[in-house]
């Protein structure tokens, strides 16, 4: 599908109610990205969709807007069921749909994932919900237990459907779409389209219309240089490169989590402020490491593939390869992370000789040669290590006891008497708040803040 042109692109020329309209322009959404011109008419008007789009695009508002369009609020049932492949993804697609949804008064928005206990979502469910978000695995333990009924459903999505896949959620998905009245509507969307997609849409998709947006990026917004490396070298490599390019914030590739451990050992032990990402992590260090990546106190993070799915980090300065992916559309979605919104974006790739064959697949979805460098070229930029500009305060308390982020920056601001320029972002979850503050004063801020009171109630407080 072509990009539509942009007088096509104003979200006024879509059939929204003037409340729906009015909330997208104080949200800032001016005009359609091309996955949401492509997709939303055809989902406003009740089609079943496969659309395919890379993280990043603007696809959770294509799907957003039109579920929430279809939503009887005065019914408290669960009408909407999106499925996602990750707890942050699920995450991420609650708190957009919830601002979406503010046109409109009381729309429930519950997310069902794992990591969380499983009571809180029970109690959630109990009290009636419009749309749920959640996770294959979780969903079908709460459609076990009789705690998530699916009777009103008229919305099904399936978000990243080519990740849930890979992370082997097939038997899920079918099984929580075979339990989905068959009278509804179906949207699809996913960055790829293997063979097992196509399988699930002729299965449970009723003559869907297909569009795709092109998933390249613009050669002008992303710079991409290629390093030839012996394995031996590969790991030292990286350091030379955040010592040569000093990018503010980095998100390096690894195939493996061995591979993860390694490079962040190494990282660490020659002063850099890394941290690790991939599959095993317990659900609270997760938390802390997305958390203090997103909010500036780290400079690099980690990752494996999986572990990475649905991150959306505004402002990524530079993606590393550390090693090749075999999957060449997977490298185009990882590249695709840095040079967002307009800005330029750094795609620094080490490939050895044995990798060669997975560099000509990446040159030939790319229909461009690689540009190679020589490693002797990279040499540090300057003497100092490159330190974030922020760290991150670690308050114990979060939503269970009715905080919320401007009684932190009160605490922080009226009562201890910061300014508001040093505080950065503040994250508030169920039972932790997490605040970004200038390295400089992030040591006295959380000693004055530990034993403080917010809300009137004494809090504990540490440095992560």
């Amino acid at each position: 599908m072509t990009d539509p042109a942009a007088a096509d692109r104003a979200f006024s020329s879509l059939p929204l109610a003037a409340p729906v309209l009015a909330n997208l322009e104080r949200l800032g959404y001016a005009t359609m990205t091309p996955i949401q011109a492509a997709a939303l008419p055809l989902a406003l008007a009740g089609r079943d969709l496969i659309a395919q789009a890379r993280t990043g695009s603007g696809k959770t508002a294509a799907f957003a807007l039109a579920l929430l369009q279809r939503l009887d609020t005065r019914r408290f049932d669960v009408q909407a069921l999106v499925l996602c492949p990750t707890r942050e993804l699920a995450d991420q697609v609650t708190t957009e749909m919830r601002r979406l949804a503010r046109a409109e008064d009381n729309i429930k928005v519950v997310t069902l994932a794992g990591g969380v206990p499983l009571r809180n979502q029970v109690n959630s469910l109990a009290h009636g919900a419009h749309v749920v978000v959640g996770t294959p695995g979780r969903v079908l333990d709460h459609l076990g237990r009789e705690t998530l009924q699916l009777d009103a459903l008229n919305t099904l999505v399936l978000d990243e459907a080519d990740r849930m896949l890979d992370m082997g959620f097939h038997d899920d998905m079918v099984e929580v779409t075979k339990r989905c009245p068959k009278d509804r509507q179906t949207l699809l969307f996913s960055a790829t389209y293997p063979e097992g997609i196509a399988e699930l849409a002729a299965r449970f998709l009723r003559q869907p219309a297909t569009v795709k947006v092109e998933s390249q990026h613009s050669a002008a917004q992303i710079e991409q240089r290629w390093y030839e490396v012996r394995e031996d070298e590969r790991l030292p490599a990286v350091s030379r490169l955040l010592d040569h390019f000093r990018p503010a914030s980095s998100l390096a590739f690894c195939n493996t989590k061995a591979q993860c451990k390694q490079l962040v050992e190494l990282l660490q032990a020659q002063g850099y402020s890394a941290l690790a990402l991939y599959g095993d992590l317990e659900q609270r260090e997760r938390d802390q490491v997305l958390v203090q990546f997103a909010n500036r106190s780290a400079s690099v993070l980690v990752a494996t593939d999986v572990a990475a799915r649905g991150l959306d980090i505004a402002s990524l300065a530079a993606v590393i390869n550390v090693d090749v992916t075999p999957d060449a559309e997977v490298h185009v979605h990882r590249i695709g992370r840095t040079g967002r919104a307009g800005e330029s974006g750094l795609a620094l790739n080490l490939a050895s000789l044995d990798e060669m064959g997975a560099v000509g697949r990446i040159e030939q979805l790319q229909g461009a040669p690689s540009q190679w460098y020589p490693l002797a070229e990279l040499k540090p930029a300057s003497s100092e290590r490159l330190l974030p500009a922020m760290a991150t305060i670690h308050i114990q308390g979060g939503r269970k006891e009715k905080i919320r982020p401007g009684d932190v920056l009160g605490a922080l601001t009226a009562d201890l008497g910061y300014s508001r320029e040093q505080v950065g972002k503040i994250d508030v979850n169920q039972f932790s708040t997490y605040v970004a503050v200038e390295r400089g004063i992030a040591r006295e801020a959380a000693k004055r803040l530990d034993g403080g009171r917010i809300k009137g109630k004494g809090v504990k407080a540490r440095l992560l």
